[in-house]
């Protein structure tokens, strides 16, 4: 069944139609070709006849004439449009002309560099290799002497390369050009870190008298030439003009249906994504299902599992954490149309070769509209008609697009932002470059002047990292220092999975970092791998190892965190309606303190564990509006003020010893005695529900209960405040305005906090050591996040509060929603 009969049975189905908010239909577009350059070699020409390629689109030629020109190049165009054929070629070209000519090419993943060597080995006489971190080390000299292109990543760069350039000196002083491929991904700290790297790469290229040429390719974002000319400090040329050929696209926003209206509850995301991915595998169409997270692809993998389609239908799940040979599998598996569908993490958002697929399932937004595009873009890779849907999920977000598609339909895409210059980030790769090569008394690093440089190094000098003789600066300290830096903003460290066999030997069926270990792996975590549960019986945080064994349970697991906020420089503050937005720096200490056994259907919480791990620490910076008296009187006046600590009133503490000694010191709930475990005296109805604090405190509506008891009662008459409402929907907001990912923000809302002199707050942070700028951005625009948020509320059709605006309340208590919106009309005013 094609996609056309798909959608044409989804129109009048009752069950999808009332679903789906937007329906864009993306016309076909027709390629406009140019014949193959003079200049390019004509036995080249010839294994392009070959292969399939008579010609090239006009963008290839174009870019084609600009290399070839000696200029730095960055090309930004949609999905298949060949990309990477315009560096391809010009490498060929210049290696065909002589053999002493060498490239190093730079991708993001492993995969999409294992993708590009097996099409530059279709060409007969060019030693290509890879080299990362899977690459043998019998095998790395014969590389570093004979390869004329090295695919790499900039993580092996970074800590196996640039450390040891003398091995490489034969290949840098020929070092003609330097691939930079899909630079989108290079952004936030990733991409900071990054131009770090490139700018250590050129100074060693310089050193061995070579000075190459930059090509780079992206996929379509807001500013390709900008983000290219701050990775490479150079000012390339842009070519982003896409004359490939598309096949018309059918792209859709699908909001689950309501299933509580007076919660505003929906139906599940993540059920509803299985549902449809599954109706398009068994019609025949080839079907990728993205998911935001590990976790969700597992599930949703399960899900698909249990619609018992995987006999006739083969079904795989993607991710990272998977070992590279069953990566490999899976591709090709995608490639030749064994496998029929796929779960995966935005791991094949990037440009690996997985054939044309049929269609492409969004479980979520994306977080940006780039990602988004860049995900719809895996489905119609040929010019036959696809399908892309976005099923959007309850979030503040994901609501404010389905109520909005022409966000994504007509908006203008992200800019990619990176800050090389982060303090933080470049003294940490000074150290390498002053490892690598000293540093001479008048030279410069990246865009620092020559005095900022030295003052600098004077300060690593004074640290004892560098040794300062005659006229330049010699690194000292015995450490390695390129070891001590992740360029991914994680553990440098990575936590193997040993799984233990028969003959009672480990298997590594995966890796994860050590930053997600403590929230991933932590000892009696469930952890899923290609759908199969496994059981950590133990994490070794020293050895980098976790033991795991087959899971029996019909349970998954769900960490549970504590952080403490602290204000360590307020940097800025200014008054705004009702109240002062104020920015500046923040420590954030986080320990995983226990975990939650869920059962899978119906959902379930079966139990809570304790753990004792370690804290983590993160340094970053914020931006926070406090809340003014005013404010508060104004909101207390209509009678809707609850985001203040609760005042049990006078005699509370003998009216909990009468009701304690009335239960017999038992939790009413589960009926256990623990001894040691203090039991919480519980009002039936909630506190603040009462206009009288005697009638709250009447004996009747007072049980005793444990505290795991105690916090699944309150989530069911939990009354939500509308400083805690605020924050929902301002954080839920802010990703769209920074156009940032969601994951790069955290939220605290407080009523009394330090931050705000003891006043209610809501703190929006930076989920990044030192920032790299979104509390800042978000302190000059904080008024259009409120405008938007007023708008989201007004418009959400929910009666108190809903996931999708301010938060649910409990299902007998009140999502905070009046509340929230007076406290909005006040910040609007």
């Amino acid at each position: 069944m094609s996609i056309s009969s798909v959608l044409g049975r989804w129109k009048t189905d009752p069950s999808v139609a009332p679903n789906i908010t937007a329906w864009q239909e993306i016309p076909e577009r027709n390629p406009q070709f140019e014949e193959f350059p003079n200049g390019l070699d004509q036995g080249i020409k010839d294994i392009l006849r070959e292969i399939g390629i008579s010609s090239l689109f006009s963008h290839q030629k174009a870019a084609w004439d600009v290399i070839e020109a000696g200029q730095h190049t960055v090309i930004s165009t949609g999905t298949a449009s060949g990309k990477s054929l315009v560096y391809q070629l010009p490498i060929l070209s210049h290696i065909r002309k002589n053999s002493s000519s060498r490239s190093l090419l730079l991708f993001p993943t492993k995969a999409l560099a294992q993708d590009q060597l097996n099409w530059l080995s279709l060409f007969p006489d060019v030693l290509v290799s890879t080299y990362d971190g899977d690459t043998p080390a019998n095998s790395r000299p014969k590389i570093r002497q004979t390869a004329q292109v090295v695919f790499s990543n900039p993580d092996m760069l970074h800590l196996g390369i640039l450390p040891y350039h003398i091995q490489w000196a034969e290949f840098l002083s020929n070092l003609d050009f330097i691939v930079l491929d899909e630079i989108h991904i290079y952004r936030g700290v990733f991409g900071s870190h990054v131009a770090n790297v490139i700018r250590r790469l050129k100074r060693i290229a310089h050193h061995y008298g070579s000075s190459p040429q930059f090509i780079l390719t992206s996929a379509t974002i807001g500013n390709p030439h900008q983000l290219a000319a701050a990775l490479i400090e150079e000012n390339p040329v842009l070519i982003d003009n896409d004359t490939s050929a598309r096949g018309k696209k059918h792209f859709l926003i699908y909001n689950p249906p309501i299933i509580d209206p007076k919660l505003g509850l929906r139906a599940s995301m993540q059920n509803e994504c299985i549902r449809l991915t599954s109706d398009l595998i068994t019609s025949g169409s080839q079907t990728i299902l993205f998911g935001r997270s590990r976790r969700s692809v597992e599930f949703m993998l399960r899900g698909l599992k249990e619609k018992n389609i995987l006999t006739a239908y083969p079904v795989q799940s993607y991710r990272s954490g998977y070992l590279s040979k069953e990566r490999r599998k899976i591709e090709a598996g995608l490639r030749n149309g064994s496998i029929r569908g796929i779960t995966a993490t935005n791991a094949l958002e990037l440009g690996i070769d997985i054939g044309g697929l049929d269609a492409a399932v969004l479980a979520g937004y994306p977080g940006t509209i780039a990602g988004t595009w860049q995900q719809a873009g895996r489905s119609g890779r040929s010019d036959k008609p696809s399908l892309s849907i976005l099923v959007t999920s309850s979030t503040p977000i994901d609501q404010y697009l389905a109520l909005h598609p022409e966000f994504i339909f007509s908006s203008n895409l992200e800019c990619g932002l990176i800050d090389a210059n982060n303090l933080l980030i470049a003294l940490a790769h000074l150290k390498c470059a002053a490892y690598e090569l000293p540093f001479t008394i008048g030279s410069s690093y990246g865009t620092f002047s020559v005095p900022e440089t030295e003052e600098l190094l004077e300060a690593l000098s004074s640290i004892g990292n560098l040794h300062k003789a005659n006229d330049k600066y010699f690194w000292m300290d015995e450490d390695y220092p390129a070891s001590l830096i992740s360029l991914r903003n994680a553990s440098s460290q990575q936590i193997a999975l040993l799984v233990e066999s028969e003959n009672s030997k480990h298997s590594t069926i995966g890796q994860v970092d050590l930053e997600s270990a403590y929230w991933m792996v932590h000892p009696g975590a469930v952890y899923l791998h290609a759908g199969d549960p496994y059981l950590v019986k133990d994490l070794d945080l020293e050895g980098f190892r976790a033991y795991l064994k087959p899971a029996l349970g019909d349970y998954y697991t769900e960490a549970e965190k504590q952080t403490s906020y602290t204000e360590l420089e307020r940097y800025q503050e200014e008054p705004i309606p009702g109240g002062i937005k104020h920015l500046g720096e923040i420590q954030l200490t986080t320990r995983v303190t226990g975990f939650k056994k869920i059962k899978w259907r119906p959902y379930e919480v079966l139990s809570r564990e304790s753990l004792d791990l370690p804290s983590t620490i993160l340094l970053s910076t914020g931006c926070w509006i406090t809340l003014s008296q005013d404010t508060e009187n104004q909101i207390r006046s209509m009678g809707l003020w609850s985001s203040s600590p609760n005042d049990y009133g006078p005699g509370w503490d003998l009216i909990r010893k009468t009701v304690l000694e009335r239960d017999q010191h038992r939790c009413q709930m589960c009926k256990n005695n623990s001894p040691g475990e203090p039991l919480h005296v519980h009002h039936r109805q909630p506190l603040r529900s009462f206009s009288s604090i005697d009638d709250a405190n009447k004996l009747s509506n007072l049980i005793s209960l444990c505290p795991r008891c105690h916090q699944r009662a309150e989530a069911i008459v939990r009354v939500n405040s509308g400083i805690r409402g605020l924050g929902h929907i301002l954080h839920g907001l802010a990703p769209l305005l920074l156009m940032c990912d969601p994951g790069d923000l955290g939220l605290f809302a407080d009523f009394q906090s330090p931050f705000g002199d003891n006043r209610p707050i809501v703190l929006i942070h930076e989920q990044i050591p030192a920032g790299i700028g979104f509390s800042k951005s978000l302190f000059v625009r904080l008024q259009e996040l409120i405008n938007s948020s007023k708008d989201l509320i007004e418009k959400c059709p929910c009666e108190t509060g809903c996931p999708s605006c301010v938060g649910p309340g409990g299902e007998l208590g009140s999502g905070g929603k009046q509340e929230t919106q007076a406290i909005l009309s006040i910040l609007c005013s």
